[in-house]
């Protein structure tokens, strides 16, 4: 009986999965392609080229080999670690006797490439059955990861090139309505000084790591139980990578910093990149973080070639709701830990310059909307499903619509708008509570035996 229930659902699970890895192949050609006509290196090019050259992040491919070896035991855990260090080694010794220096990306990390593909290999040549499956799954959940990572960088190559116009007039001018936030909290970042900004930084740029941390402790049972979770956070994060820089394309936005500051305000990187660029042309006024923009007519501003157009939604507030939201369940200390990594990000993406207020909200309800599809969708599109992610995506469309059309509106009456903004906002963030709290197995009361009568009590006549 067992074996005829796992040969009925073996099947649909093989061709979703393959259908999963032929939609991805698809993507990343595409994306190759679109990158090539531009003159870029595509998410495939630049994956292939840290199969040798210094990777740009070696934290982050030794961060997907961690989620792969969930599948396997701690013996050979052990085993690829030690792998990936020693080939690590052997390229730092290459380099150090071939006088090659490492300007660009990180001096480790190619050993964590080599091990997982490793990995994809020996499932396809030596393992069978279920085995394979499962090594199938973790090593292609790690290129992945690895692949989105270059997936969103071509993306943001791509912002910058095709879209010459931005629209942070139109969300600068809207934000009003929400007593422009990006102001007030970069003046508050500027005045803790140096330990405030080292605090941030680091929570902003370790964000992947603390979302593979979760990853793990999701995935800690995979080995044992020889199947994956239904949903986890890699999920979300995937799918939130996909569909974000769509939105850039749409609605083309580069951050307060950018387009009414002169890029060093905080971020050291900035300064070094702009020095750089000299002939680029940044902002339209050294307003931020000091000034808010005066109320005027808003309109589509030419920018340089380089900067992406990533702030609309804001994904790094997307993906910190997706870390806060999948540690709810976890022991008291993620608990807190993914709470922190939220209001540090918010607070980050703000004292940087590096969004609007208006970002946020977007960046909210996009990431509610998607958790609840992917929810939706394993349980089977119940009606309150579909209900839950077409009123997420209609607040997150009339969002985007507002500050595209209704700017000078909401900065002229801000105490109607900017609540109406939040409340929009909030009201996603109660249906997705109420519906998945619905969702919820409710727990089984066991059934009291009756009481049974004495044999000797005399029955009534």
């Amino acid at each position: 009986m067992q074996s005829r229930v796992f040969s009925r659902t073996k099947g649909p699970q093989a061709v979703l999965w393959a259908a999963v890895g032929v939609a991805a192949l698809g993507l990343f050609v595409a994306l190759e392609i679109v990158a090539r006509h531009y003159g870029l290196p595509g998410p495939i090019t630049s994956q292939a080229r840290e199969v040798i050259f210094p990777p740009k992040s070696g934290g982050l491919l030794y961060a997907s080999m961690a989620l792969m070896l969930v599948v396997v035991d701690w013996r050979q855990r052990f085993i690829a670690v030690g792998a990936a260090i020693a080939i690590d080694v052997g390229f730092l010794l290459v380099r150090w006797a071939a006088d090659i220096k490492v300007t660009e990306g990180h001096p480790f990390g190619n050993g964590a490439l080599w091990v997982t593909l490793g990995c994809a290999v020996v499932a396809l040549t030596r393992r069978t059955g279920r085995d394979r499956a499962l090594l199938l799954k973790g090593a292609g959940l790690a290129l992945l990861l690895m692949a989105g990572r270059k997936t969103g960088d071509t993306w943001l190559l791509i912002t910058s090139t095709t879209r010459p116009t931005v629209l942070d007039q139109y969300v600068a001018i809207a934000d009003h309505a929400l007593g422009n936030p990006s102001w007030l909290v970069g003046r508050a970042v500027t005045a803790t000084g140096a330990i405030g900004f080292n605090v941030l930084d680091f929570v902003y740029g370790q964000l992947p790591v603390a979302a593979v941390l979760v990853a793990l402790y999701q995935l800690r049972n995979v080995a044992a139980e020889r199947r994956f979770p239904r949903h986890h956070l890699v999920r979300t994060f995937l799918a939130i990578g996909l569909l974000g820089p769509g939105i850039y394309m749409i609605f083309p936005v580069v951050g307060p910093v950018f387009a009414y500051g002169d890029g060093s305000e905080h971020w050291a990187a900035v300064s070094l990149w702009q020095e750089s660029h000299s002939s680029v042309q940044w902002a339209v006024a050294d307003l931020w973080p000091t000034t808010p923009p005066p109320i005027s007519p808003p309109h589509p501003m030419p920018f340089d070639g380089v900067t992406p157009r990533n702030c609309m939604p804001s994904l790094h507030t997307a993906w910190a709701t997706a870390i806060f939201i999948h540690t709810r369940r976890g022991p008291r200390a993620l608990r807190y830990a993914g709470a922190f990594w939220l209001v540090a990000t918010l607070a980050a993406t703000l004292g940087f310059g590096f969004h609007y207020g208006a970002d946020i909200l977007a960046g909210v309800v996009f990431t509610l909307t998607i958790e609840g599809a992917l929810r939706a969708h394993d349980r089977g599109w119940s009606p309150s499903g579909v209900r839950l992610v077409a009123y997420g995506t209609t607040v997150f469309a009339a969002l985007l619509l507002s500050y595209r059309y209704l700017p000078l509106e909401m900065a002229g009456h801000p105490w109607f708008y900017g609540p109406l903004l939040v409340l929009a906002t909030v009201s996603v963030v109660y249906a997705y509570l109420r519906t998945t709290a619905a969702w919820e197995p409710k727990p089984v009361l066991p059934r009291q035996a009756e009481p049974q009568q004495h044999a000797s009590a005399v029955k009534p006549l």
